[in-house]
């Protein structure tokens, strides 16, 4: 049986872009993993930074924008494949709804292969959505 070290959890930490690709690369997230200035305004824009640690190493991220009033984005939750399924991802949104408060919806995109997650951890599926893709 494998064991792990406490993980802690931070709100707001200041992360490096080189941290975030490395959680994305390890995770299995469809991100620009390897354009470190984009990641950086990423992180740089972003309103809240949920953040999973096994001692000083990042292994989680739950990244965010929103107005803390009506609505919040998810724009990623991602964790690393060796610590998946250990309730990490699941402690990230529940901190990240506590930080943003009861008056706030919590949206997100999935991607096709996580679909059946988000409704685990308490997200309700909606068929009302639109979208203008990036064009990079």
């Amino acid at each position: 049986m494998e064991t792990i070290a406490q993980i802690s959890y931070k709100v707001n930490e200041s992360i490096k872009a080189e941290e975030l690709s490395n959680v994305f690369r390890t995770s299995g997230i469809k991100r620009p993993s390897d354009d470190l200035k984009r990641l950086q305004r990423m992180i740089e824009h972003s309103n809240v930074l949920i953040t999973a640690w096994d001692n000083d190493q990042l292994i989680g991220v739950a990244r965010a924008i929103t107005d803390y009033c009506y609505c919040c984005y998810l724009s990623d939750l991602a964790v690393n494949k060796n610590y998946q399924h250990k309730g990490i991802g699941k402690e990230l949104v529940r901190l990240l709804q506590g930080h943003i408060g009861e008056e706030v919806a919590l949206l997100l995109l999935s991607s096709p292969i996580a679909m059946e997650y988000y409704p685990k951890i308490g997200f309700e599926k909606i068929e009302n959505g639109f979208k203008i893709p990036r064009k990079k």
